[in-house]
């Protein structure tokens, strides 16, 4: 009986055991530093972080909160080393509140310094766009419009050749008919001429 309650307390201080040590793991962990936010659009931003040299980091949680509203967005992704993630559906000309954690095999590090920023509106994006600037879209629409246009030159270019190889056709079959017609035409020549007589004086009747 007592060897029983001997070993249901050795069970219980190995897990208490355990957890302390979890805990302290996750409070040594650091959170991320130099937090800073990109505005992409005017519905998304790039976050971007580092994290101290050594830290056992597996994945990252993000919190995106509106200023002055409770609704948050919770976005974690584990099994990972990048260290940015993108910011999307974001309202234009809002304020947003951004935290970072580190997340490692023993649990998550504290809440990085909150970032504030917001998003700026479609006439500022397009008032701050230089005009060498080349968006995604732009680009996507000029390789579309490359693609249309190579298409037609080649259709054409198909249709020239068809064009080209009927003419050629056409004219070997002339070419082949010609010393046939020519013969015909000989032929045709000599059957209509009036027969050769041979020349010679009148014959006269003995009176």
């Amino acid at each position: 009986m007592w060897g029983i309650k001997g070993s249901c307390a050795a069970l219980l201080l190995l897990f208490l055991a355990y957890i302390s040590v979890s805990s302290v793991n996750a409070d040594s962990l650091s959170a991320p530093l130099n937090v800073t936010i990109k505005p992409l659009e005017g519905n998304s931003a790039i976050v971007t972080w580092d994290i101290l040299e050594g830290d056992p980091v597996i994945g990252f949680a993000i919190t995106q909160q509106k200023k002055d509203v409770r609704m948050l967005r919770f976005i974690q992704e584990v099994n990972t080393t990048t260290r940015s993630c993108a910011l999307w559906d974001l309202e234009e000309d809002t304020e947003y509140i951004v935290h970072v954690q580190s997340i490692s095999m023993s649990g998550t590090s504290p809440l990085s310094e909150p970032v504030l920023f917001r998003t700026p509106k479609e006439s500022e994006k397009l008032a701050s766009k230089s005009p060498d600037e080349v968006t995604m879209e732009e680009v996507g629409q000029a390789a579309q419009l490359r693609a249309g246009e190579l298409i037609i030159i080649v259709v054409v270019l198909v249709m020239w050749a068809g064009v080209i190889a009927l003419f050629c056709r056409q004219y070997d079959i002339i070419k082949d008919n010609e010393p046939n017609n020519n013969k015909d035409k000989a032929k045709n020549s000599s059957e209509c001429s009036t027969p050769e007589h041979p020349t010679g004086g009148l014959l006269r009747s003995k009176v």
